[in-house]
């Protein structure tokens, strides 16, 4: 098992839900800073801003700009609220974030595909594009949602493919919030496409009470990386996630466990990777 040092290693920092607001002033740049020294990608699932509003994306922009290694991005349902979500884009673009909407990036061997997703509820209960015309809109934006996560995997090359979205693909991510409101949380329909690309690994955010990890029915590891969610369950720790992913390597992602945080992939006297 090669060390940290290696070039065949990446680790990557996932979060979502930050809300970045102008009524509530927020700064996470102590926490990007953190980030930085110790990810080699900062992934951002989702709720970057509050009222998705592009003065808070100037703020969150403010912030992400002194971040020195690659940012990889999805909006969420916050995002939207505005209909600035364009100017969002932008203005995030403008410091080097990639956002992502039916697109791929790639990174020294690891492949990014990312979609906001939507929602419609989950297996046999998940909503269905019958009746009225409304309801199948509403079901469409769903099944729209998987066939740009479709056709972004169907792109990458990358022997790593890793997802990013803001609703969950799963039910398993979103336990721990009232039964009621599952429906709005995510969608089996973005599921689909993640088997059939042999995904490694998916991210998301939106379920602030959720569980901070699961899998899908074919096994790829699925994580919720909300703030509140990585508050609540690793209270010991920074509210980031950090996982190591081998390039080379096909399906291996590592969590890492708090000890190595610290430490970046160019550490020559790190250790194999810790579960």
């Amino acid at each position: 098992m090669p060390t940290s040092s290696s070039e065949d290693t990446v680790r990557l920092a996932a979060l979502a839900d930050i809300h970045y607001s102008k009524s509530v002033p927020t700064s996470l740049q102590p926490l990007f800073a953190q980030i930085a020294e110790s990810a080699d990608v900062l992934m951002l699932c989702g709720d970057l801003t509050d009222y998705g509003l592009a003065d808070e994306a100037r703020l969150l922009a403010k912030d992400l700009a002194q971040v020195k290694v690659p940012i990889v991005a999805v909006l969420g349902n916050h995002d939207f609220e505005a209909d600035e979500q364009r100017h969002i884009i932008d203005i995030l673009g403008e410091v080097g974030v990639h956002v992502l909407d039916g697109d791929t990036w790639e990174f020294r061997g690891v492949g990014f595909a990312g979609v906001r997703g939507f929602c419609g509820g989950f297996g046999r209960v998940a909503l269905a594009a019958w009746g009225e015309r409304i309801i199948k809109d509403f079901v469409h934006e769903a099944v729209q949602e998987a066939l740009k996560l479709e056709a972004a995997l169907a792109r990458l090359s990358a022997p790593q493919r890793i997802v990013l979205m803001h609703y969950s693909p799963i039910a398993a991510t979103v336990k721990g919030e009232p039964e009621e409101i599952y429906p709005f949380l995510g969608s089996s329909r973005l599921e689909d496409p993640l088997s059939r690309f042999e995904v490694t690994a998916v991210f998301h955010g939106h379920a602030h009470k959720g569980a901070p990890e699961g899998k899908t029915q074919t096994g790829i590891p699925v994580y919720n990386v909300s703030y509140p969610v990585l508050k609540a369950n690793y209270a010991d720790r920074p509210p980031f996630r950090l996982f190591e992913v081998r390039s080379r390597v096909k399906g291996d992602v590592t969590p890492i466990a708090e000890r190595r945080w610290a430490r970046r992939v160019t550490d020559h006297d790190a250790e194999g990777p810790a579960a």
